[in-house]
C-alpha cells in the first residue's frame, strides 16, 4: 500500500486542513481530529461505524488518519495483502496516504505524521501494537481502547478466547484510557454480555465489538470534552486476570480431561489455532493406526447409555462419543481429517465401514 513521504503528507494535510476547516467556518462548527488505529476484521467493524457517524452533518469528529500492520502474506499464494482495516478504510473511500502501517508504532517518522494529523483523541481496538509513551502523549484527548472483556478482568492479547476456555457464564466490553501498563487503565464504560454455552470465540468477538462501537459512540462527546476523564474508575489491579496470547501447542486435546473443559476449549480455540486430537483406528489386521484429526464441533453428552471398552469411541445420534474423564462424554460434531474439508461426524463414521475407533494412548 501506497503511503506518501512525510514532506508530501504534510502538504496533503495542509491542504485538506484549509479546506476542511472553511467548511467547517462556513457552517460555524470546526469537527476533531481522531485517529482510529486496528487491524483485523473486528476492527474493520469499529472504523465503518465511526466513518458512518462521522460522515453526519452534525458530527463533532472526523476520522483524520486510520494506523494499522503492515500488509501480511496470507493464503495458499503468500500473497501480501493490506490488514481488513485498511482494506475497509479504502472501500469506504479514505485517502490512502493518511492509512499508516509502521512496523512499530514508536518509529520516529510516524510518530512525526501523526503530529502532523493534529488528532484530539486516538482510538484503538484490536491494533496489535505497543503504544509507546511518546505515541500517547500526542493526542490532548488521549487514547481510548475498546477491549473485549470486563476489566479488570482478562487484560492482554486473548481476552474472549480464555474467558471461553474458562467456562464464563458472563464476559463484556469495556472503553477504557490506555496507560503504559497492559490494558490498566481507567475504565470509562462497560456492558454485560451473557455467554451463550455454545458460542464460538469468532462469533462472540464479532459480537463484542459491535457492542464496544456503540458504546465508543455513546461516550466520544464526554471523552472530546475531557468529561470522561473525571468519571473513569480506575481499575482495582488486586483482581486483574491475564489472557495471553494463544499457542499452537496448546491445540491438542487430551481426554483425560472431563468433557466440559474440552468443550469449553473447542469454542476458544475455534478460528485460530484451532483444535486437535490424535485417535486410534484399528486397522482390518487389527493393528492401530494414527489418526491426527482437528476437532471443529463439540457439545458435552448430558447421558450417555453406551457400553463399551474405556478407550473405545462411540456413535449415537450424530456425534461421535469419547469417553473422558470422570465418566463424561465429548460429543464430537464435526471434524476435519488433514487435506480434507470439514466433515460431519456421521459421514466421518460412515467412512469407516465398521472399523473400531480408539482414544490414543
Amino acid at each position: 500500500m501506497a503511503r506518501c513521504s512525510p514532506p508530501l503528507l504534510r502538504r496533503f494535510f495542509c491542504c485538506a486542513a484549509k479546506s476542511a476547516s472553511a467548511t467547517s467556518a462556513a457552517a460555524g462548527t470546526k469537527k476533531k481530529n481522531i485517529v482510529f488505529l486496528g487491524s483485523p476484521q473486528v476492527a474493520a467493524s469499529v472504523l465503518d461505524t465511526l466513518l458512518a457517524a462521522s460522515s453526519s452533518p452534525d458530527s463533532a469528529f472526523q476520522v483524520a488518519a486510520v494506523v494499522t500492520q503492515p500488509p501480511a502474506a496470507k493464503n495458499r499464494g503468500r500473497k501480501l495483502l493490506p490488514s481488513a482495516v485498511a482494506q475497509l478504510a479504502l472501500e469506504r473511500g479514505f485517502p490512502g496516504d493518511l492509512i499508516f502501517t509502521p512496523e512499530r508504532a514508536g518509529e520516529e517518522s510516524f510518530l512525526s505524521d501523526l503530529k502532523g494529523v493534529r488528532p484530539e483523541l486516538c482510538i484503538t481496538a484490536a491494533y496489535g501494537n505497543i503504544l509507546p509513551q511518546r505515541f500517547l502523549d500526542i493526542p490532548p484527548c488521549g487514547t481510548v481502547n475498546i477491549h473485549p472483556s470486563l476489566l479488570p478482568l482478562y487484560r492482554g492479547a486473548a481476552p474472549v478466547q480464555r474467558a471461553l476456555q474458562d467456562g464464563v457464564a458472563e464476559t463484556g466490553v469495556s472503553l477504557a484510557y490506555t496507560v503504559r501498563a497492559l490494558d490498566a487503565g481507567p475504565v470509562i464504560a462497560c456492558e454485560r454480555f451473557s455467554v451463550d454455552e455454545c458460542i464460538k470465540a469468532p462469533e462472540l468477538l464479532a459480537i463484542l465489538f459491535n457492542i464496544g462501537s456503540k458504546l465508543l459512540l455513546d461516550e466520544l462527546p464526554s471523552v472530546l470534552d475531557g468529561s470522561a476523564k473525571q468519571k473513569a474508575k480506575p481499575q482495582d489491579d488486586s483482581k486483574a486476570t491475564l489472557a495471553p496470547k494463544m499457542n499452537s501447542d496448546e491445540s491438542w486435546l487430551t481426554f483425560d480431561e472431563e468433557a466440559k473443559v474440552l468443550h469449553n476449549k473447542v469454542r476458544a480455540f475455534a478460528g485460530w489455532p484451532g483444535t486437535r486430537a490424535k485417535l486410534q483406528l484399528l486397522n482390518q489386521n487389527g493393528e492401530p493406526d494414527v489418526l491426527d484429526i482437528k476437532v471443529i464441533s463439540t457439545n458435552v453428552s448430558t447421558s450417555c447409555d453406551k457400553v463399551g471398552d474405556e478407550n473405545e469411541i462411540l456413535f449415537s445420534g450424530n456425534s461421535l462419543l469419547v469417553p473422558c474423564s470422570g465418566s463424561t462424554w465429548l460429543e464430537v460434531l464435526e471434524l476435519q481429517l488433514p487435506g480434507k474439508k470439514v466433515t460431519t461426524a456421521r459421514d466421518f463414521w460412515n467412512g469407516l465401514r465398521g472399523q473400531k475407533l480408539l482414544k490414543s494412548t
